[in-house]
């Protein structure tokens, strides 16, 4: 049974993900998933993180569709780069859907944080470079297939990856990299969540909660995101992730 309090708690951890994942281009996952799981048993209710990540892809349609309707409006989405490139993150999410439904939890939460950790310095690397407009480097297109494995794979909508892809091997500016990047994880999202449903490990009310919060959320950091300079994005990008991974592995291997 889920108490109202339980729903509460999911609902603000939707709120709060859904401003900083579409402040940051992420499906709002590296907030959902550690935030789920270190609170739910608190409250009493148990949760495998095969189940918070399965929650999670909700979160991370429920930012692709918010988030995207504001950055079209203000113009930043690359809507053809998008629709490009989406075919491979739905191909990866698809396979890491189904890796995520079969391998230990030990496993999936070891390659979350190290992916956190390697997006995080790439992310810092790049803080120096004069952002300019360049031909997409053909590494792109695999690496945003293990973008979309990662959004299956770990629910994080596979923001962690696009957008530094898109931002150092494409030149896409950071904002603009941010938007697209929204604008195609809500099309991953959806093929994603319908693995979870089928692999039953999807639970509707707290999924439904995380959606209403997220929506809200997002909203909200869309308009937000334009007020932030261009380095702090990345900077306080990249303390997240480092924050997150370190939360996973104390967990998981202390």
């Amino acid at each position: 049974m889920i108490s109202s309090a339980i729903l509460a708690v999911t609902v603000l951890i939707g709120l709060v993900a859904g401003v900083l994942g579409s402040i940051l281009g992420l499906g709002g996952g590296v907030i959902v998933v550690p935030a789920l799981e270190f609170a739910m048993p608190r409250l009493g209710h148990d949760l495998t993180i095969q189940q918070a990540i399965a929650i999670s892809q909700f979160s991370v349609l429920a930012v692709g569709l918010s988030g995207a309707a504001a950055y079209l409006q203000q113009g930043l989405v690359r809507a053809r780069t998008g629709y490009l490139l989406s075919p491979y993150t739905i191909l990866g999410g698809t396979v890491g859907s189904v890796l995520g439904l079969i391998l230990p939890a030990r496993v999936v939460a070891t390659i979350f944080a190290a992916l956190l950790l390697y997006s995080a310095y790439n992310l810092l690397r790049g803080l120096k470079r004069v952002e300019a407009e360049r031909p997409a480097s053909p590494l792109m297109l695999p690496a945003m297939t293990v973008a979309g494995i990662a959004s299956g794979l770990l629910g994080i909508g596979g923001g962690t990856i696009q957008v530094p892809v898109m931002n150092l091997l494409g030149g896409i500016p950071i904002r603009q990299a941010i938007a697209t990047s929204t604008f195609i994880m809500g099309l991953t999202a959806v093929a994603n969540a319908l693995i979870y449903q089928a692999g039953g490990v999807l639970d509707a009310r707290l999924a439904c909660a995380i959606a209403l919060g997220v929506l809200i959320g997002a909203r909200a950091g869309a308009g937000l995101q334009k007020k932030i300079p261009d380095r702090q994005l990345k900077m306080f990008f990249s303390a997240l992730l480092l924050f997150t991974a370190a939360q996973l592995l104390y967990k998981y291997w202390a």
